[in-house]
């Protein structure tokens, strides 16, 4: 049964689907997601009762799991590198103009709008207080959640163990990961998937 091997401590919008995907080729195993949230509707009030500081297993949450990146796990990085002490930290980085521009039409758009019919309700509910709590209560406000997208870089880089910590851009590629996973780089190219075209056409945001 494989154990977390990568805890992702870059945000929602920072190459994280690629990563995903990369880490399970390389790993050979699941790569939880926010993707996998979705799937695992079980796993949400777990999430909330983190945002709320109650203890979760994460253990037991991520069994079967070799790696798990974005939101809402980002938000968690240093719960998650506890839980499981041999795992790398992947800082999965992007400048903040950049990133502000994906999440505003991506992650954020849907919470600017009062919910609707078949709108996922619990999943609403958790990522707002995980937003709220462990990232900014103006997530909506451009000059606020840039601020602290940037203050949630430097307090990793800051506070994650030297030796663990892995700063990596999806232009990087298969490289930085590999090297520091110590397996070969695979034939063939990086994955990149998940554009913010491909993400609002999923969501149906524009219908």
């Amino acid at each position: 049964m494989p154990e977390i091997r990568v805890v992702g401590a870059g945000l929602g919008r920072t190459g994280t689907f690629s990563l995903k995907l990369a880490l399970e080729r390389l790993l050979g195993a699941p790569c939880y997601h926010m993707k996998e949230v979705f799937e695992r509707p079980a796993d949400v009030p777990l999430w909330h009762a983190a945002a709320r500081r109650e203890p979760v297993d994460f253990g037991k949450m991520l069994e079967g799991f070799a790696a798990v990146v974005d939101w809402p796990a980002a938000a968690f990085w240093p719960e998650l590198s506890e839980a499981f002490p041999d795992a790398l930290i992947v800082l999965s980085l992007r400048d903040a103009d950049s990133w502000w521009r994906s999440a505003t039409r991506t992650i954020f758009e849907g919470f600017r709008k009062d919910p609707g019919p078949g709108d996922n309700l619990p999943w609403r509910a958790m990522m707002s207080t995980v937003l709220n709590e462990r990232f900014t209560s103006k997530f909506l406000d451009e000059s606020a959640a840039k601020d602290a997208f940037n203050r949630h870089v430097e307090s990793v880089r800051k506070n994650a163990p030297a030796a663990r910590l892995l700063e990596w851009r999806s232009e990087d590629g298969w490289g930085p990961l590999c090297a520091a996973l110590g397996v070969p780089v695979p034939p063939g190219p990086f994955p990149h998937a998940n554009t913010t075209e491909e993400f609002r056409a999923r969501a149906k945001l524009d219908a």
